[in-house]
């Protein structure tokens, strides 16, 4: 009993390295604290000349850096505007944290002044998060003033773009500091597998159960980054056509030429073909008259000139063309085009009236009759 005894008491502190290996770094962390604070103690007490020279140098060079931020922000003006270079390097300047130019000081300084080795990887530590956070900032801010320069080009699309921001703003901090954490963890030793695959997991699990919600952000942002309309436009979709009162995350209004205010998801907007008749240009009209079937061949061959002249002579009217172009048993068809370079439908509806009833005045005066329909045989 006495020797399995102290087999036993032998056997138990070979097994306790083991257990304790695994929250070392846990357990140990006021301890590792501790030993540098006294590291850095005794290394100022034996020597202190190049401690303190170690420390003005870091001090000073962090003063330099300081000096170079303002300096350069100086000369880049005081513009916030994101049309030009200067807007986005004044943001990435503003961004700019104290803590990552102190790191940094601290990192260059040990590389001429040898510290202890406890302080000299304390820094390298405090340098490896200074580095990765300032880099998750200057992302954030990136993204985010390609956002704004990219979706507020107007007064509407700001408009449009702050309800958005919002929700855009999150989905960057998600994904930006949980790109930054992981990378951090990494260089800091720790093993990140399985913490990438439960994210994984997360994601696919959150992306399914809001697939809905996330297709109609996704075809918000489309619509503010795409532009194929803006608030205030006139589109037609299906079979309906009204102005855009308001585009939010989910849902587009729209104002009905009838009066009524329809609502429809941004997806399913976007799923069908859109005219959007704010960016007409010009309109184009097609006439096509029927003429007296036994109307004489010179009298036909002067309709052209008629329709040219009809035209030609009103504002915002293009002539295009005008063609005899079939003849059937009941009449003879011509097809008058013409064009106007406005887009104002009211105008465009004035003109085709002024024309046609230019074109029944000349054809009367000619001698040239509109082709009347024939019964329909029952």
């Amino acid at each position: 009993m006495t020797a399995t005894n102290a087999s036993a008491a032998a056997a138990t502190p070979a097994a306790a390295p083991a257990d304790s290996g695994l929250t070392e770094d846990v357990v140990d962390l006021p301890t590792q604290i501790h030993d540098v604070s006294t590291t850095i103690y005794h290394w100022v007490r034996s020597d202190s000349l190049n401690a303190l020279i170690a420390v003005g140098a870091i001090v000073a060079l962090f003063g330099l850096f300081y000096v170079l931020r303002w300096l350069m922000a100086h000369l880049l003006g005081n513009s916030r505007a994101l049309s030009s270079w200067r807007g986005f390097a004044q943001r990435l300047l503003d961004r700019t944290t104290a803590f990552f130019m102190a790191a940094l000081a601290a990192r260059t300084v040990i590389r001429i002044f040898t510290p202890p080795e406890v302080v000299a990887n304390f820094i390298s530590v405090l340098f490896t998060v200074a580095l990765v956070y300032q880099c998750a900032v200057w992302a954030r801010a990136l993204i985010l003033a390609l956002i704004e320069r990219k979706g507020a080009d107007t007064d509407e699309d700001a408009q449009a773009l702050a309800s958005a921001m919002g929700i855009i703003t999150i989905l960057v901090n998600v994904v930006v500091w949980v790109l930054a954490g992981i990378l951090m963890l990494d260089n800091l030793g720790v093993n990140v597998t399985a913490l990438v695959a439960g994210l994984g997991v997360g994601g696919i699990a959150i992306g399914l159960a809001a697939q809905g919600i996330f297709s109609d952000l996704f075809a918000a942002l489309s619509i503010l980054f795409d532009r194929p309309f803006r608030v205030g436009d006139t589109i037609s979709f299906g079979a309906m056509t009204g102005t855009v009162e308001a585009i939010g995350l989910k849902t587009t209004r729209v104002r009905a030429l009838s009066g009524e205010q329809v609502v429809v998801s941004n997806k399913n907007l976007l799923d069908m073909q859109i005219s959007n008749l704010r960016r007409i240009e010009a309109r184009r009209a097609v006439m096509t008259l029927h003429l007296a079937l036994y109307t004489t061949a010179d009298k036909l061959a002067a309709v052209p000139a008629m329709a040219q002249a009809a035209i030609e002579g009103r504002a915002h009217c293009i002539f295009d063309r005008a063609h005899l172009t079939v003849v059937t048993l009941d009449s003879c068809e011509f097809e008058i085009v013409f064009r106007t370079d406005v887009a104002d439908y009211a105008v465009f509806m004035a003109a085709r009236q002024d024309v046609t009833l230019a074109l029944i005045k000349a054809f009367a005066a000619a001698g040239i009759e509109l082709a009347e329909r024939l019964p329909i045989a029952e």
